[in-house]
């Protein structure tokens, strides 16, 4: 392999081990990030065989991280997080305050000195964005309140962090001892960060506002698809490089403020799905990256203080949160999300600990500690999310079961002659809502939460679960229906629900919805009696329209 590029390397080695790990992991009922965990471990430098280059690694996770933080802003408008900020910016501020102290408790155990403590903690504090993200994603809870909390909360760690990255050079000196604080420069260096944070911010909203809506408008009348793509990714990764190397605010947060700004454009549906692949894909390395850096000798060289490290993140600081959040008066499936969110520690403790170690204000030892409790806690934060799932629907009073009102998995529906609707977002309301006007009973299969909730309280009966999924398809009672709806989005998935469906009953109507024309034909050879794309549909109501006009 002498010839062999480091970068193919990465890409081939590192998205074909994930890619292997990560089926491996779904098919034992296990979070795919596990696998991609796993696959890291094995290309790291810590094991035998090959070894990935680890810089190339980190460099192509952080274009993960910047696609998955643009794509967030695209579903988050400005007045998402002002509503938020009341939880969002106390709760973040006492959470990482209480996780520092706890992470200082456990250096002072260690025989660290207290600045050095100070520093270890705060670098357990802070949250993981691509994990919380990506949680928030499989769940499809970015538009409840709930994930407009945790992302506000992660906004507010990130704005600490940076305060932190700028403190800490000024401080370093007086933190190891033997110096006197220099105040002037500390106040010089503090204004200067936030002078240049409000210019950023100030910059997206006066300039970027107008000027990044409307170079992606202009693109869109070109008609390429290939440019308007080329434009999507060259603005997620422009502003974000711009906000790190001009204005000091991290390559996530300018991400999300470039998202944020053009989320109030028609086109941001849009630019959320061609940026939605090369998302996954660069995300999925950074869960490479991460493994990566673990050294497994660690959990025999460290046992006991990796312990403690551990359970300062997934007991002190999720603890803390859960607990924050339920005084402010929240229920406790928010308090539940966000203590399962913040038990884990990524990107920032990595580039504080390498700040603090290079500043000689923490040893070598605590880089290990940081790098193993973050490996530690993404491992078991997906059991994490489960049991927090089970917490609730244990603690929480569940609505009895009615004759007309069954939504279990394991009660089939009663229902006959009805319609059977697999997603409740923009095109199943729709749906929904003209089968309410035409008087035809139906139910729905809906994924999160939030929406089940929403439809139960509206007195529509459904079912909680993938419509992929056997015991969750069977239970709506297809022998009985009358037509299928599959307004999911993604055709792969809806592709799985069409396939079984035919399977289950080969006379029964389905309808699918489909973005392009190899989707339609997809679907369509699984079994689909229509597919509706929305294009074909729009351009067939304007020539309708246009057809009227002239008879007319």
């Amino acid at each position: 392999m002498a010839h062999e590029s480091p970068l193919i390397g990465v890409l081939v080695f590192g998205l074909g081990l994930a890619f292997v790990l990560g089926t491996l992991a779904n098919r034992l009922k296990l979070s795919p990030l596990v696998g991609y965990l796993l696959a890291g471990v094995l290309i790291g430098p810590f094991t035998p065989g090959y070894v990935a280059d680890a810089g190339l690694t980190l460099q192509l996770a952080e274009i993960g991280v910047i696609l998955l933080m643009f794509g967030v802003g695209l579903h988050f408008s400005p007045r998402d997080l002002l509503a938020v900020r009341a939880i969002a910016v106390p709760g973040a501020i006492l959470q990482v305050a209480i996780a520092a102290v706890l992470g200082a408790g456990v250096a002072w155990w260690l025989g660290w000195p207290l600045a050095t403590g100070l520093v270890f903690g705060l670098a357990l504090s802070v949250a993981s964005t691509v994990v919380m993200m990506r949680a928030l994603q499989d769940r499809r809870l970015m538009d409840s309140e709930r994930g407009r909390i945790a992302v506000g909360w992660l906004v507010v760690q990130d704005l600490l962090t940076v305060l932190t990255l700028v403190l800490l050079p000024p401080l370093a000196a007086l933190l190891k001892g033997g110096a006197v604080l220099d105040t002037g420069t500390l106040l010089v260096s503090l204004a200067w960060t936030f002078g240049k944070l409000a210019a950023f911010v100030a910059l997206m909203l006066v300039v970027g506002s107008r000027v990044i809506p409307w170079i992606l408008h202009y693109i869109a009348h070109t008609g390429s698809r290939e440019l308007f793509r080329l434009a999507v990714l060259s603005l997620a990764l422009g502003v974000a490089f711009a906000a790190a190397e001009l204005f000091g605010v991290s390559i996530a947060l300018g991400a999300f403020f470039a998202g944020m700004i053009l989320s109030e454009s028609p086109l941001s549906q849009r630019a959320a799905e061609e940026s939605l692949p090369l998302r996954d894909a660069f995300a999925v390395l950074f869960f490479v990256s991460v493994g990566m850096l673990f050294d497994p000798m660690t959990l025999l060289r460290e046992p006991l203080a990796l312990t403690m490290t551990v359970l300062v993140v997934l007991v002190g600081s999720a603890g803390s949160a859960f607990a924050i959040v339920r005084l402010f008066g929240y229920p406790l499936a928010t308090a539940l999300l966000i203590a399962a969110g913040l038990a884990q520690i990524g990107e920032f403790s990595f580039i504080l600990a390498d700040l603090g170690i290079g500043l000689k204000v923490m040893p070598e030892r605590a880089r290990a500690l940081i790098l193993g409790t973050s490996i530690l806690s993404i491992f078991v934060n997906p059991f994490l999310f489960q049991g927090a799932e089970w917490l609730r629907k244990r603690a929480e009073p569940q609505p009895k079961p009615t004759p007309d009102k069954k939504a279990s998995v394991q009660a089939p529906t009663t229902l006959s002659g009805h319609a059977v609707l697999v997603g409740y977002g923009r095109v199943g309301r729709l749906i929904g809502d003209g089968l309410k006007a035409d008087g035809l009973p139906f139910l729905v299969i809906e994924e999160a939460a939030d929406a089940v909730e929403a439809l139960r309280g509206a007195g529509i009966e459904c079912i909680q679960g993938n419509g992929a999924d056997d015991p969750v398809l069977a239970a709506s009672n297809l022998a009985a229906a009358r037509i299928l709806f599959v307004a999911i989005p993604e055709a792969f998935e809806a592709g799985q629900i069409v396939q079984q469906a035919r399977k289950a009953r080969s006379d029964l109507e389905i309808v699918a919805r489909a973005h392009f024309d190899a989707e339609v034909e997809h679907l369509r050879q699984l079994g689909a009696s229509a597919v509706i794309m929305g294009e074909r549909e729009i351009a067939a109501a304007m020539l309708g329209y246009a057809r009227t006009k002239a008879v007319a």
